[in-house]
């Protein structure tokens, strides 16, 4: 044992399971759920310290309860009286979840297999180790992201830091109740992405406006560097336009309501025919073309008495007129340019809120679509004249995730999230999911993001869900979602080492998602300001009415 080895204790034998190991301890302050220990081991050629994870504890011996009945009565003068030493009144077994040994020459961790031997010492990690062994990056080294530290230990003390790279080409999912604190973390990894050693091309869709407090990054220090100068830009709901000929069918179909299989038809035999016509012709067919393609297969009877087709065609053309004719969204000729969007060293926001959702989700498809096409086309090198490109990577982060992909049904913006999922790591397309409500998010979505950030979950429904499609965190880790507080998290998946409890570090920029303190505000209400405010607000609504004036049966 070397001067730095803190010995915490003695190894008891196998586990329940497999990889699982207990050993006996007397410390009840450096055991918690989540700490990592280890145990020296030998393959033959060099010596190993196998590392694992504390999952389980047990009383295994304690004072009898008859003792410890009287509150006034202090543990350690019973123990005195019965000939026991004050530090070895209790002990405990502690269950450990076997990692592996640390390989710095492929920087991850390898499980040789050797279990450990009744009677052998177990160790407690040292900060330094666990600083070099948990996080694939250092602190401020390119490609990393700090999100926080190691929950069991002082706050700093042992870094949490993502490797980006993996989180940008496998995904995230960001999973917590409401108030645990996920948009807050999102923001930290925002922060992080584009600091001057990450500098990413980042796109949020944000239906609340919580995160407009970004563009505090403007003029803070910590962001700049000598040849670079991080933005932020905020699209409000009047700036997001979609350009028509940018729709599928299936979008324009998902946006007229309550439309019969008859409308359904003519629809889709106008939209192929207008592609066929005109779809080299990119981006210059509209509202009114595809308009008239269904008015050219209105029909009347032999006998042109409004028979034929007539009801269908006048029913489809209202349902368009009444979408698209006087639509803020929806434009012949605008639409927001990719690269206005995406830019290393940029993050834009999407404002959303008080667009109705499933235009909302309309939107969404079509971003994603023109984005994964655009990266698709730049990486194969066969964008035609006209396509857009994007020469960068982009990562974009999904607020309320379950809008865009909702369990049990279908939606339009889900399967090109499929798609992305599967296969944007080839392309350079990347995908934060956030969610209050895991149950409610499509489990294939859920299932293809490679790093987690899981927070308090309190809905069983939930808890199950992650249990079931999150396979990067332990299963006993999961236990630990009830009792988490705002700001602690389980950190999961490829973009770490092995998952982690982190506490989520505290943000650069001001958080724009705080709960309102509802009776300040009604207090507030009755203040001598807001009081003077409303009585000039009414002072200037309320005209002076000649002398005379009859007013709801008042003279004046």
């Amino acid at each position: 044992m070397t001067m730095q080895e803190i010995l915490i204790g003695t190894v008891k034998g196998p586990g329940d399971n497999p990889h699982e190991f207990a050993f006996i301890t007397t410390d009840n302050t450096q055991t918690r759920i989540g700490e990592f220990v280890y145990y020296h081991a030998s393959d033959g050629e060099s010596e190993l310290r196998i590392v694992g994870t504390i999952a389980e504890r047990a009383l295994v011996r304690n004072l009898p309860d008859s003792f410890l009945a009287d509150p006034n009565t202090p543990p350690a003068l019973v123990s005195s009286l019965i000939g026991i030493a004050d530090e070895g009144v209790e002990i405990y077994e502690i269950a450990v979840e076997t990692i592996g040994f640390f390989s710095e020459t492929i920087g991850d961790f390898i499980n040789p297999r050797i279990p450990p031997t009744p009677g052998q010492q177990v160790f407690l990690a040292s900060n330094r180790m666990l600083s070099k062994m948990l996080s694939p990056r250092q602190r401020g080294d390119q490609g990393g992201a700090h999100i926080g530290s190691l929950l069991t230990r002082k706050r700093d003390e042992v870094p949490v830091v993502l490797s980006v790279k993996d989180v940008v080409s496998t995904h995230l999912a960001i999973l917590a109740s409401t108030g645990a604190g996920k948009s807050y973390a999102a923001g930290v990894l925002i922060e992080e992405l584009l600091m001057p050693h990450n500098r990413a091309a980042v796109l949020i869709v944000d239906p609340h406006g919580e995160y407009s407090t970004l563009q505090e990054i403007h003029k803070h220090s910590a962001f700049a560097a000598a040849d670079y100068k991080p933005e932020v830009r905020i699209f409000t709901p009047g700036r997001i336009k979609v350009r028509i000929s940018t729709l599928t069918e299936a979008d324009i179909v998902y946006l007229l309501p309550e439309m019969t299989e008859k409308m359904k038809t003519f629809l889709s035999q106008a939209y192929r025919a207008l592609i066929n016509t005109r779809g080299a012709e990119r981006g210059t067919w509209g509202f009114n073309d595809l308009l008239n393609e269904v008015l050219s297969l209105r029909y009347e009877d032999e006998k042109g008495k409004g028979g034929g087709n007539v009801s269908t065609i006048d029913g489809l053309e209202w349902r368009l007129r009444r979408r698209f004719e006087q639509s803020h969204i929806f434009s012949d000729h605008e639409h927001i340019p990719l690269q206005d969007l995406f830019r290393p060293g940029q993050c834009t926001v999407l404002q959303l809120s008080e667009i109705e959702e499933n235009e909302q989700q309309v939107i969404v498809g079509a971003l994603l679509r023109r984005t994964n096409k655009a990266r698709v086309a730049t990486v194969r090198g066969n964008a035609a004249a006209g396509d857009e490109s994007l020469p960068y990577p982009v990562f974009v982060l999904l607020e309320e995730s379950h809008r865009y992909a909702p369990a049990g049904q279908q939606v339009v913006s889900t399967n090109i999230l499929k798609t992305i999922l599967s296969e944007g790591r080839k392309f350079g397309v990347g995908i934060g999911l956030i969610t209050q409500r895991p149950g409610k998010l499509d489990q294939d979505v859920l299932s293809q993001c490679m790093t987690q950030f899981i927070m308090r979950i309190v809905n069983p429904i939930d808890q199950q869900t992650i249990a079931s499609s999150v396979e990067g965190a332990g299963r006993r880790l999961l236990d630990e979602l009830p009792a988490l507080t705002k700001g602690q998290v389980i950190v999961s998946g490829v973009a770490v080492n092995t998952p982690v409890l982190a506490a989520v570090r505290q943000r650069i920029t001001k958080h724009g998602g705080e709960t309102i303190d509802a009776p300040i505000e009604w207090r507030k209400y009755f203040s001598a300001s807001d009081i003077e405010q409303r009585d000039r607000d009414n002072a200037r609504l309320v005209k002076p009415q000649p002398k005379g004036t009859k007013i709801e049966g008042w003279d004046v």
